[in-house]
Parts: structure tokens; sequence; C-alpha cells
């Protein structure tokens, strides 16, 4: 398992890193303050290093990135997202144990 690659998204690098992407991007849109943001932050980690090579993870600081946040709908963080072909396919908001994601990107990645 290799070392997590982590993005840290923002309004600047998302065409690039997340539309532009040849791979499929999980995207945690996220803020320092929320508690269930930090709970479900090593859970990403966690898949993006098992899945390295097959997804990007990008984490959005909803504060720092407010365009985004309203772009998407965001409206309850943590927010979790996942973008194929720059499009995004799926959405999970709130925290959620380890299994919840991986089916979320079989369904949606392996598939």
């Amino acid at each position: 398992m290799s070392a997590p690659q982590i993005v840290i998204g923002s309004d600047s690098n998302w065409r690039s890193e997340v539309e532009q992407s040849q791979v499929p991007v999980m995207v945690d849109f996220w803020a320092p303050w929320c508690g269930p943001c930090r709970m479900v932050s090593p859970v990403i980690e966690k898949l993006a290093g098992k899945y390295a090579g097959k997804i990007k993870v990008v984490k959005v600081n909803v504060d720092d990135n407010q365009a985004l946040a309203m772009k998407y709908n965001i409206m309850s963080i943590p927010t979790i997202m996942l973008f194929k072909n720059g499009k995004d396919v799926d959405k999970a908001i709130g925290a959620a144990p380890s299994d919840f994601y991986e089916r979320m990107l079989s369904k949606n990645l392996i598939a």
C-alpha cells in the first residue's frame, strides 16, 4: 500500500484536480471545526492509500472555498462526493463507517 495521495482542493485547482482528472475523484468537503469531519478524515485517508492509483482523494475546506461549496449545494459537512470524468456520480452526507465508503466506491468506480 503506497502513501495516500491527498490533494488540497481549492477554487483555483478544482478544474485541473477534479474536472480534468484521468482517474475518479473522491472529494471530502469538510471544515476544521467540524467534529464528524475529523472522525471521517482518517477513514478517507485510509481509502486513499488502499485505492492509490485507482482514485484521487481531494479535501476541500468549505470555509476557504465557499464558491465550490455553493456550486455543489453543500449544506452539511462532512459531504463526500465521487466524481468520474468531471461529473458528480455519488454523494454521502454525514460521517459513515469505512465499509459504507467502500461500497460507494465499488458501486461507482470498480464497476
